[in-house]
């Protein structure tokens, strides 16, 4: 990126996913959501354009591209289904962590695999007693309960794992040493392992075309070479996935936010009250404005964090933060405030601005709550 515009390169992109969204995730997103479908034969399309591995390398079949790009990418996806793009979104942080932490042999194992959805990852880390506390996880890896320690034997639950029950690969974050994040490594485990089982698809006010459940783990024997890294190592491997993870979900916000802010420019050119369109109401034309200038400040911090993510800029994590916490907030409000505007027909499932504003309040929840972005933007303000 060349100061504040795009590379040609890069409005290619942006352009692919814009007319790929179009014509394969908007048609089809109200019902996606209405009768709750993982839509695998879309994703599988998104695949075939790169959208599977955006960010890993191109020898083992990734697209190559930058975070920056997948920022762009994922705005444009989730402008016609939000929850789909998110769900993608995690998808490909998976394989960029094998990508990034594997071996050859893992790396040419299961990333072209991923790389064109012939199989579906997800992402373990949230139990159902640590989820702001990641550090204190319990679920365990124990390589000493088995007699020629090839395997680990693994135990534990995660909860609100997306793609749960219908992926075939997640990585897990486990512990395998003592207390504290120094004590977690990274286990990569494939559904057909013994012992693994699901719970029931969890009924969520939002995210509805991708399954969400408890993943459990009882004595299930995980060989050791699907481990990420040495041992102890797991716990950078998750925060390093999360920066990324949280610029790409900012920028699934942006995406919803911007849909419904469109929608809401439409509705007020054609609605009329008191003898005028809404547009020609100056309060509703500033409330307006006000969105317009929030989501381009929101696009722009998340296109920075991006940006100083692909550099390996020390400061990125503090940048990632500030870059998820406002843009999910503002990208939240703006869904709200594009069905204020809709008046009765916002509230409506006919009109879409209803199922972005579901779809983009958890992700003030997911990847660090914003509560946590701001301690970690406080730490650096007061501790360093």
């Amino acid at each position: 990126m060349s100061g504040f515009g795009l590379t040609s390169e890069q409005r290619a992109f942006q352009e692919a996913a814009h007319a790929f969204a179009a014509a394969e995730f908007a048609p089809h997103a109200a019902r996606w959501d209405e009768e709750k479908i993982f839509p695998e034969d879309a994703l599988r399309k998104a695949a075939s354009l790169g959208f599977a591995a955006i960010y890993v390398r191109e020898d083992v079949g990734g697209a190559g591209l930058s975070r920056l790009d997948a920022a762009l990418i994922f705005e444009e996806l989730a402008a016609a289904c939000t929850s789909t793009a998110a769900y993608l979104s995690i998808h490909n942080m998976v394989a960029w962590m094998i990508d990034r932490f594997g071996d050859d042999a893992q790396r040419a194992r299961w990333i072209p695999r991923l790389a064109k959805m012939e199989i579906f990852a997800s992402y373990c880390l949230t139990e159902p007693g640590s989820g702001s506390d990641a550090a204190s996880l319990s679920t365990r890896a124990d390589r000493a309960n088995d007699p020629d320690g090839a395997h680990y034997v693994l135990n534990g639950t995660k909860a609100f794992i997306s793609g749960g029950g219908r992926s075939d690969l997640y990585a897990v974050m486990a512990r395998t040493g003592g207390k504290g994040a120094k004590g977690i490594s990274t286990l990569l485990v494939e559904r057909e392992t013994a012992g693994l089982s699901f719970g029931k698809q969890e009924r969520k006010l939002g995210w509805n075309s991708q399954p969400t459940s408890m993943v459990m783990f009882e004595n299930c024997k995980v060989p050791a070479k699907n481990r990420l890294a040495s041992e102890g190592e797991g716990f950078k491997i998750a925060m390093m996935g999360l920066d990324g993870g949280r610029v790409n979900i900012g920028a699934c916000s942006l995406g919803a936010a911007r849909a419904c802010l469109d929608s809401a420019r439409e509705h007020m050119k054609v609605r009329a009250q008191f003898g005028k369109t809404l547009s020609e109401f100056q309060a509703l034309r500033f409330r307006l404005a006000d969105m317009a200038t929030e989501l381009e400040a929101a696009r722009l911090m998340v296109h920075r964090a991006a940006a100083m993510l692909d550099a390996g800029d020390p400061d990125a994590t503090l940048q990632c933060a500030m870059a998820k916490r406002f843009a999910t907030d503002v990208g939240f409000k703006i869904c709200d405030e594009a069905l204020q505007l809709h008046g009765g027909y916002g509230y409506l499932k006919d009109f879409p601005v209803e199922r972005f504003m579901r779809d983009a309040r958890v992700h003030r929840i997911l990847e660090g709550t914003n509560e946590i972005m701001r301690t970690i933007v406080a730490r650096r303000l007061l501790d360093d």
